[in-house]
């Protein structure tokens, strides 16, 4: 497909104003199928913590080892899936594989009754998020203006919280039109997926990376991967990953302490990620101003608050309401960042598996952070697990700002 210079960063250099503050339709594009993916993929998140445990009749432990599989499975596909993309200088192809096996795993949820089952159906959707990841943020590093970083990210999580925010309320309505109605969840999640495949097969323009000429090695790769530009990132990553309790327990605990009904469960995705709509591109901004490593840390500080909150014996709709805004605030300073600092510590050709590395040891700490948290709540019950991992948190942030100190001057060309 035909691509014009203007998504190509630095096309617009030569010009001020308007030109250079604009976002790459490549951009935009990617940001439509993430929109109709995450329909997709929050129809199910948002039902699936219920489903589990009231339909199902998962513990919290088990609960917690399938929250992990959810949340660390897709680590052991991001380091292949970045490579790949790096590798034949064609992310694209990649992302669309990726892309196709979390929309088949949808479908296979009509079938799949057992713990066993479910896991395995689990399993191949993170594979899948694992494997597209990577290659897709690389793509949007790639059409971007390194000025333009935080924003760019900003804007394709905007459009991909949209559909975060739209995915619990389909959900909701096709729940309290036929209470119990899961099968139709996933029938309507899979339909989504699809369309969401075919607009990036047909319509996102095939760019090509910077590796795409280099024909970059595996060694050169791990070489930039662990070098010493990474090396603080990455350990500040996975010790914030260790620490950050996966949605559903936060949003189980707020159902335990508040007793509402459960036909309202997926609306708690939905007020997350309409404060997450909102604060994505405007945080995007500010860490291109003021050091994506500064707000990132202070994302971490929202999330220590949502602890603290949901911890509290009595609640009612005003606390839930801050927790769910504060999780948006969280994820807004984070989950776009990240990736905007990484993508600027490594060279071009290896741009995919230096964001795949962060994301594997974010994955995988966010792993071990479920399986724990699982067993915490079967042993002392949700308040007293989420004081323990605040406290740890309220430890851990002056410890990873100290890690990222000066990070954000350490860019690459």
């Amino acid at each position: 497909m035909y691509v014009s210079l203007r998504d190509r960063p630095g096309a617009d250099d030569g010009k001020s104003g308007a030109a250079v503050r604009r976002v790459s339709s490549t951009v935009v594009l990617l940001g439509v199928v993430s929109l109709l993916t995450d329909v997709s993929s929050e129809m199910v998140a948002s039902v699936l913590p219920l489903y589990l445990t009231a339909a199902v009749g998962l513990s919290p432990v088990a609960y917690g080892f399938l929250d992990g599989m959810y949340q660390g499975v897709s680590a052991f596909l991001r380091i292949a899936g970045g490579y790949a993309g790096d590798r034949g200088g064609q992310p694209k192809w990649v992302a669309v594989l990726g892309y196709g096996a979390s929309a088949v795993s949808r479908i296979a949820m009509l079938v799949a009754t057992g713990f066993a089952a479910i896991t395995a159906v689990v399993t191949v959707d993170r594979l899948g998020k694992g494997l597209r990841t990577a290659p897709r943020d690389a793509l949007i590093a790639e059409a971007s203006d390194p000025r333009m970083l935080g924003r760019a990210f900003g804007v394709h999580r905007t459009l991909d919280t949209i559909g975060a925010a739209l995915g619990p309320l389909v959900a909701f309505a096709l729940l309290a039109a036929v209470p119990g109605s899961y099968d139709s969840i996933w029938v309507v999640s899979f339909a989504f997926a699809i369309v969401g495949v075919a607009v990036l097969v047909l319509f996102v323009p095939n760019l090509r990376t910077a590796a795409g000429a280099a024909r970059i090695g595996l060694r050169r790769t791990f070489r930039a991967v662990a070098g010493r530009r990474l090396r603080r990132p990455l350990i500040a990553a996975g010790l914030l990953g260790l620490l950050t309790v996966g949605d559903g327990f936060l949003y189980l605990s707020l159902q335990e302490r508040d007793d509402f009904a459960a036909v309202y469960f997926p609306l708690l995705y939905v007020g997350t990620n309409i404060a997450y709509l909102a604060l994505a591109v405007p945080l995007g901004r500010l860490a291109d101003r003021v050091g994506r490593a500064r707000v990132l840390v202070a994302g971490h500080g929202a999330l220590l608050a949502c602890y603290l909150i949901a911890a509290v014996p009595a609640g009612g709709l005003g606390l839930t309401l801050v927790v769910l805004l504060l999780l948006g605030v969280f994820y807004a300073a984070t989950d776009g960042v990240l990736p905007a600092l990484i993508s600027r510590l490594v060279p071009g050709e290896a741009r995919g598996s230096g964001i795949a590395a962060a994301q594997t040891v974010v994955a995988l700490a966010r792993f071990v952070s479920s399986l724990t948290f699982g067993l915490l709540w079967s042993l002392q019950g949700p308040g007293w697990s989420l004081m323990l991992f605040a406290g740890l948190l309220t430890a851990a942030i002056p410890a990873v700002a100290w890690l990222l100190r000066g990070v954000d001057a350490e860019e690459t060309a």
